[in-house]
């Protein structure tokens, strides 16, 4: 999928990385990308004008952008990655943070868990998750794969490339844990309403968390397949995103909804955002904020039609 040059990916990978710090917190390795880190997300805050925010790791490179654009003007935002979607609307309703970044929607046992904060959700995008696939496999002969051949793959069913016209290469699945907004996307266009079934007990499946992670995994496994941004294997040629019941992830496919694995961006607040908060989203969706999704492979408000 290209969204955009790789030259402009890499280049933005590139900054991205360099805002990368790793939390002070000892009972998590979750990932910091802020304009001003001071701590994990859900201590204590750094002062009454901190801003916090929390969540998915598809969001935090545009929050984290954005962040970093503020902090000129003055503003203290500290921008984390702990525990994808579902931590930051964790976190969020149980008050320890201001913004839950998501890429899932809201759901009903969402707001049975906190009932009494009152969940706003902001969209400032959207983005394609893909079924990643290495170089190798793609040229090995898989062009796009079929609902149920996706289905067999990531419950153990399917254990070699070949079963589905590929080389003869045993396959290793990166699935992502539960509350992922990514691994929602992928049940929602396998199982639909359907509870998915438990994960196959295999020594070639096992469990990622992030983004980054997961393409570091694929990256360094033959015969390996995962869930995974599309906007992430962006400047990564050995990652391939294979179509989907004969459709592919492409800018045309995922803007008008065609493409089966296409999801919202959400920044979630606890009630209407206001002050510093307030100043926070409208920057992102404001044009000079929305320039930052495409930099990221994402689709902006526009492109989405909203």
């Amino acid at each position: 999928m290209s969204f955009k040059s790789t030259e402009i990916r890499s280049r933005a990978s590139r900054l991205t990385r360099r805002r990368v710090r790793q939390g002070a917190c000892a009972a998590s390795a979750a990932l910091l990308l802020s304009a001003t880190v001071t701590g994990c997300a859900g201590s204590a805050k750094a002062g009454s004008d901190a801003i916090q925010a929390s969540g998915s790791t598809t969001v935090a490179p545009v929050a984290s952008d954005a962040a970093e654009a503020l902090k000129a003007k003055g503003l203290n935002i500290t921008v984390a990655t702990q525990g994808g979607s579902a931590g930051g609307i964790s976190q969020l309703g149980t008050g320890q943070i201001d913004i839950a970044l998501s890429s899932k929607p809201l759901s009903d046992k969402d707001h049975k868990a906190y009932p009494d904060t009152d969940f706003v959700t902001t969209q400032i995008g959207a983005d394609a998750v893909g079924v990643i696939i290495t170089k190798e496999v793609a040229d090995g002969g898989v062009k796009g794969l079929s609902k149920a051949q996706v289905a067999g793959l990531f419950e153990g069913k399917i254990t070699n490339w070949k079963e589905v016209g590929g080389p003869d290469l045993q396959v290793f699945v990166y699935d992502k844990e539960p509350g992922r907004g990514t691994r929602e996307v992928l049940d929602k266009f396998i199982y639909g309403k359907d509870e998915p079934p438990a994960p196959p007990k295999s020594a070639n499946y096992a469990i990622v968390g992030g983004n980054l992670e997961t393409r570091n995994k694929l990256k360094s496994t033959r015969g390996s397949i995962a869930p995974l941004s599309t906007g992430f294997i962006e400047g990564h040629p050995d990652l391939v995103a294979v179509p989907l019941e004969g459709i592919a992830p492409t800018l045309a496919n995922v803007a008008s909804g065609k493409y089966p694995m296409t999801r919202p961006l959400y920044m979630i607040t606890n009630g209407k955002p206001q002050g510093t908060v307030k100043q926070y989203i409208d920057y992102i969706l404001s044009p000079e904020g929305q320039k930052l999704l495409p930099e990221h492979g994402y689709l902006t408000r526009e492109q989405m039609g909203l």
